[in-house]
């Protein structure tokens, strides 16, 4: 299953350290940045389902910060702060925030409040992004400049797989081992490398010259979005 992408805009190194670990035992996957440009250059990477944003920042603050994010993202936005006064909710509301919570705050009050703007904003399966393409988890639907990619179950399965595993060399045995029960079909070696030319032919702009999934001669395969 894919995690939730968060991205958490903290300066303090043990909020960030420890918040961070506890949302990664909570299931979501974190990226942390402490100003307002990182944010920015983050946001256009990571493509984040929802974010944390502190008030106070090493470079920038978080009022600016929020307008300059809601001006390009629609991505729901918690202020995390120690300003707990009804001035500062309001204007941090008023920015466009969707949720406002004070610390010193309760991790797991914290994670409820996420998971009801994660509701509210119709993310919480999320739309997973990988280049161009836009992966709705929820209604299990691959889209590219809005136009639906016709994935079959085998060939949806496989992408997860190495959606899942962004960055790292999976070897035939271990796509194998994931996709091998998937619609009731057995797969055996020489169909994977059918599925996977499939599966390229669909997601890939030149599928003779793959930029998503490459081929790791001798190891197997690696998703490089």
């Amino acid at each position: 299953m894919l995690e939730t992408k968060i991205l958490l805009i903290e300066d303090d190194p043990a909020i960030v350290e420890n918040l961070s670990a506890f949302l990664k035992e909570e299931g979501f996957e974190v990226i942390s940045v402490n100003g307002q440009q990182k944010a920015l250059e983050q946001l256009e990477i990571c493509r984040p389902q929802l974010i944390l944003l502190d008030v106070t920042l090493a470079e920038g603050n978080g009022y600016s910060a929020c307008t300059a994010i809601k001006a390009k993202y629609e991505i729901p936005i918690i202020f995390l702060t120690a300003l707990g006064d009804e001035f500062s909710v309001v204007t941090g509301l008023d920015m466009g925030a969707d949720d406002y919570i004070s610390k010193p705050f309760r991790p797991r009050e914290l994670v409820s409040r996420m998971r009801s703007v994660l509701r509210r904003a119709g993310k919480s399966g999320g739309a997973v992004y990988a280049g161009d393409l836009k992966v709705d988890t929820e209604k299990g639907v691959v889209t590219r400049s809005g136009e639906e990619l016709f994935l079959s179950a085998l060939e949806y399965r496989l992408f997860l797989v190495f959606l899942n595993h962004r960055g790292k060399i999976l070897s035939r045995g271990q796509l194998l081992e994931e996709i091998w029960d998937v619609a009731g079909e057995y797969v055996n070696d020489n169909t994977l490398t059918v599925y996977i030319k499939r599966l390229r032919e669909k997601i890939e702009r030149d599928p003779q010259n793959p930029e998503m999934i490459k081929t790791v001669r001798g190891l197997g395969y690696r998703m490089e979005v």
